[in-house]
């Protein structure tokens, strides 16, 4: 593989997306962090695009994250409001840190199983390396097995945090599909 410049840094020529799948609640393998008086990871009850996209940009722009960007906000407004998904921010001595989207849909022949992926995970730059990940990570997990899913999924790529795909494993999700494609010029 070789690599080329972008605005974020050198990218390879090669994007690898590696899709993840967690199918019963005792494959979980939960990392929380019970000694630090400062955390707290709260549901966005009430859809607020505003902030909404300030997490989106605060977490997504060291890895180029793009997807909402485009949307009006009440695509925003709409995507937040649908039934099945969540908005869990982390806060760190009460300042937002990260966070963790999840969409809980029916899946299968005739919707006969439930399925939620994890939409959006992560955190701010300035709060990565800190074992915040994990902890976050785990409480999106442990509420999705809470809600009655029946699977579990997401999908990273080598455009994401250096540490994504190993907290995805830590935590016991497992790969199921590896696809490998050009990196879309966007990127460059």
């Amino acid at each position: 593989m070789s690599s080329k410049v972008s605005p974020l840094g050198t990218v390879s020529d090669t994007l690898v997306t590696t899709y993840l799948q967690m199918t019963d609640g005792s494959e979980f393998c939960p990392a929380y962090l019970y000694y630090h008086d400062g955390i707290k990871v709260m549901c966005m009850d009430t859809p607020d695009v505003a902030f909404y996209r300030f997490l989106y940009t605060s977490v997504g722009k060291p890895w180029g994250w793009r997807d909402r960007l485009s949307h009006s906000d009440e695509e925003i407004e709409a995507l937040l409001k649908a039934p099945g998904t969540s908005v869990h921010v982390l806060y760190v001595n009460g300042v937002p840190a990260g966070y963790i989207e999840l969409a809980q849909r029916r899946e299968g022949a005739g919707g006969r199983f439930d399925s939620t992926k994890i939409d959006y995970f992560g955190l701010r730059p300035s709060y990565i390396g800190r074992g915040l990940g994990k902890h976050l990570l785990s409480h999106g997990i442990a509420y999705a097995w809470n809600k009655g899913t029946q699977r579990l999924w997401v999908h990273t790529s080598n455009l994401d945090g250096p540490y994504a795909l190993n907290n995805y494993i830590k935590r016991g999700f497992k790969v199921y599909r590896v696809e490998e494609k050009p990196m879309p010029e966007s990127y460059f």
